[in-house]
């Protein structure tokens, strides 16, 4: 059955261009939206932060709408391999094991692993927490759980599902300390400042990139150029007035390097 004549069928072609019908397929980006001030809900429940506004922007220059979709940390790269996500963009460490089944772009944050510790203990540094009697939470999945898991043998390692509940376990002394990332070590020092001390010069250095399955190679090539052009912008130095200024200031304060 013939439904539309030649010159009708003409205009709805140039009609859907102009319109942005027959646009660019979204661009799904998976992230665990529970680690503020990067991945997070605004009061409105819509997905906001750091790694928001950067997948956005990369979007924009790819021409494509962005949507964003929740997913427990552990079921990131998962979803990525099955497809049901076109990039990762969660405060995702790259290493050499994730390196093995997902790709990465060129990194685009430095950070590393450090303690939050019981303010009531004698802990000073990583070499003080691998001692029978000691306790040590690590949030499941993260590159604290890998490091405790080849590296401490005495002490007792806790895993937890959420970094609120390792947190909570050493404000309530239950835990001697917590391997996390930096900028989580000092926003959590920074809620509970009687009860913890942080200890924020990293003990092993990371690097954060944006998952992307293998194979990729156009979008891989993409996403590096568009990572490349939004530094020599200065769009990670305005992601850091607008998200983490404080932070900013603090580390500048303590002569830490920042992390973009």
């Amino acid at each position: 059955m013939k439904l539309f004549s030649a010159p009708i069928f003409t205009f709805l072609v140039l009609l859907a261009a102009i319109t942005g019908f027959a646009a660019e397929k979204p661009l799904i980006v998976g992230m665990e939206l529970s680690y503020p001030p990067f991945e997070m809900r605004n009061e409105r429940g819509e997905p906001a932060g750091v790694s928001v506004d950067l997948a956005f922007a990369i979007g924009e220059k790819l021409g494509r709408p962005v949507e964003i979709q929740n997913f427990a940390f552990d079921g990131l790269i998962p979803a990525l391999k099955t497809g049901r996500i076109d990039l990762i963009i969660s405060s995702l460490t790259a290493t050499a094991e994730r390196a093995k089944s997902i790709d990465f772009s060129e990194p685009y944050l430095r950070t590393g692993l450090c303690l939050l510790v019981s303010a009531r203990g004698d802990i000073k540094g990583v070499a003080d927490i691998d001692r029978p009697g000691r306790t040590v939470a690590v949030k499941k999945g993260t590159t604290g759980h890998l490091y405790a898991m080849q590296q401490i043998h005495a002490a007792r390692i806790l895993v937890l599902d959420k970094e609120s509940a390792c947190v909570l376990e050493v404000t309530q002394g239950k835990a001697d300390a917590f391997i996390y990332d930096q900028m989580s070590t000092f926003r959590n020092w920074q809620k509970n400042p009687a009860s913890t001390r942080a200890i924020l010069l990293p003990f092993q250095q990371e690097s954060w990139a944006i998952g992307i399955r293998k194979g990729n190679e156009d979008l891989k090539t993409k996403v590096n150029a568009i990572l490349a052009e939004f530094r020599t912008g200065g769009g990670f130095e305005k992601l850091g007035d607008k998200w983490l200024s404080e932070q900013k200031a603090e580390f500048k304060k303590l002569d830490l390097p920042f992390y973009f």
